[in-house]
C-alpha cells in the first residue's frame, strides 16, 4: 500500500503503563498513576452537578460550542471569535501542524519538550529545527537563529513539559520582536493554571502586540477534566478563522462542554489545586536537596528529577505501587495527594540507599 513513507518510521503515542496492566502484572490492589499529570484533586464540584443534568440523545453536539465559547471569551475578556476548541490539545497540535507544515516550510521547537510537536511535524513531511535546552530551559537565541525565510511555525511549551521550566515575559517579548511576521509562534500553555512565577508572560497582552502569536490552554490539567479531552487555542481572528477549516466537525461532545462551562466558573477550585500543587512540589525539592539529586523547579503539576540509573528507580517504585514516567535521563513525577507524595518519597530514600544521587554535571 502506498503509505506516507514518514508513517513508516513512527510510533503512535504511548501514553505509558495504565493502572490495570500493572495490577494485572504485578498482583497488586493498590495502584497510584503519578505519571500522566492529571489533576490528582479531580475536578469542581460545579462539574458534577452540571453533568446530573445531562440528557443522552442523538443529536450531533453544538459544532462551535457556543455556550462554553460565549462564557470563556468573557473570563478571558476577548472576542468569541478568537477562540477555537478541540478535542484536547493534542488535536489542535494536528490542525495546526496540518494548516501551517509542508515539505517547503521548516518548524522550530526545543529538543527536549513535548513529543506531538515533533510527531505531527514528521507527518507533514517537514524540516524539523530543533533546539537543544539550556539547564532544561528553552534556549530563545538560538531558536530565533535556526529561523530563517522558510520556518512557518516556532513551538514553545511553556511551562515545558516534561522539565517544568518556562521562558519570563522579558524573554519571550525580545523573541518575538526577532521573529518575522509571517512565522507564527505558538505558546503551549497547558499547565498555566498552575503557574506561580511573577514574571511568567502575559501572553494574551502580547497577542494585542504581535499578530504571529496564538495561544494553547487545556481543561484536562488544573480543571481536571482529562478524560472529558477538550482545549482550546487563543488567537487572531484571522488565524482562528483559517484553522478553523482544518477542525473536524462536531470535535468537541456535549458532555465536555457542559464540563468545562461549569468548571471555568470555579475560580477557587483551581485556586486550592494550584496551592496544594506548590506544597507537594516543595516536598520534592527538600528531597532531592537533601539527597543531592539533580531537578528543575517547575511551574507545572510534576518535577522532572535526574537520579542515578533511572530505569532501576521506575521499576522498583512501579513494584511499590507507584507509577511515574522516565524520559530520557530522568523521571518525571506528578505531584499527587500529600500521603501519595511523602510516601513515593520515602519509596525513593530506600532506593537510594543501594543507588546513590549523582551530581548535577555542567
Amino acid at each position: 500500500m502506498k503509505m506516507k513513507e514518514q508513517l513508516l518510521g513512527l510510533k503512535a503515542y504511548d501514553p505509558g503503563k495504565s493502572i490495570e496492566i500493572v495490577k494485572k502484572e504485578l498482583g497488586l490492589t493498590h495502584i497510584v498513576n503519578l505519571a500522566s499529570n492529571e489533576n490528582p484533586f479531580g475536578c469542581s464540584e460545579k462539574v458534577t452537578e452540571s453533568l446530573r443534568s445531562f440528557a443522552l440523545h442523538a443529536h450531533y453536539p453544538d459544532s462551535r460550542a457556543e455556550d462554553l465559547r460565549e462564557k470563556l471569551a468573557l473570563k478571558l475578556k476577548v472576542n468569541e471569535d478568537q477562540l477555537l476548541f478541540s478535542s484536547g490539545l493534542d488535536e489542535m497540535i494536528q490542525i495546526i501542524s496540518r494548516a501551517f507544515l509542508s515539505p517547503e516550510t521548516n518548524v522550530v521547537m526545543a529538543s527536549f519538550t513535548f513529543p506531538q510537536f515533533r510527531h505531527h511535524a514528521v507527518i507533514e513531511n517537514t524540516e524539523i529545527r530543533e533546539v537543544p535546552l539550556i539547564e532544561g530551559r528553552h534556549d530563545l537565541t538560538g531558536m530565533q537563529k535556526a529561523i530563517d525565510e522558510h520556518t512557518s511555525l516556532v513551538w514553545i511549551c511553556n511551562p515545558n513539559n516534561p522539565t517544568g521550566t518556562y521562558v519570563s515575559e522579558r524573554e519571550l517579548r525580545n523573541f518575538l520582536l526577532s521573529v518575522p511576521q509571517d512565522t507564527l509562534v505558538v505558546m503551549d500553555e497547558a499547565y498555566y493554571e498552575y503557574v506561580t512565577a511573577e514574571d511568567y508572560p502575559d501572553t494574551q497582552a502580547l497577542m494585542e502586540e504581535f499578530d504571529n502569536l496564538l495561544i494553547l490552554r487545556t481543561f484536562s490539567k488544573g480543571y481536571g477534566l482529562a478524560a472529558f479531552r477538550i482545549g482550546y487555542a487563543i488567537g487572531h481572528n484571522d488565524v482562528i478563522s483559517k484553522l478553523d477549516i482544518g477542525r473536524l466537525p462536531f470535535n468537541t461532545t456535549r458532555f465536555s462542554q457542559l464540563a468545562a462551562c461549569a468548571a471555568v466558573s470555579d475560580d477557587s477550585f483551581v485556586s486550592t489545586s494550584r496551592e496544594r500543587n506548590a506544597e507537594g512540589l516543595q516536598l520534592f525539592y527538600e528531597f532531592c536537596e537533601t539527597y543531592h539529586i539533580p531537578y528543575y523547579r517547575s511551574q507545572g503539576n510534576f518535577v522532572y528529577i535526574m537520579p542515578e540509573n533511572t530505569d532501576h528507580v521506575f521499576q522498583m517504585l512501579l513494584r511499590s505501587g507507584y507509577i511515574v514516567r522516565p524520559i530520557r535521563d530522568g523521571i518525571r513525577i506528578t505531584v499527587g495527594h500529600q500521603e501519595d507524595n511523602e510516601r513515593l518519597i520515602g519509596y525513593l530514600k530506600e532506593i537510594l540507599v543501594d543507588f546513590p544521587a549523582i551530581k548535577r554535571t555542567s
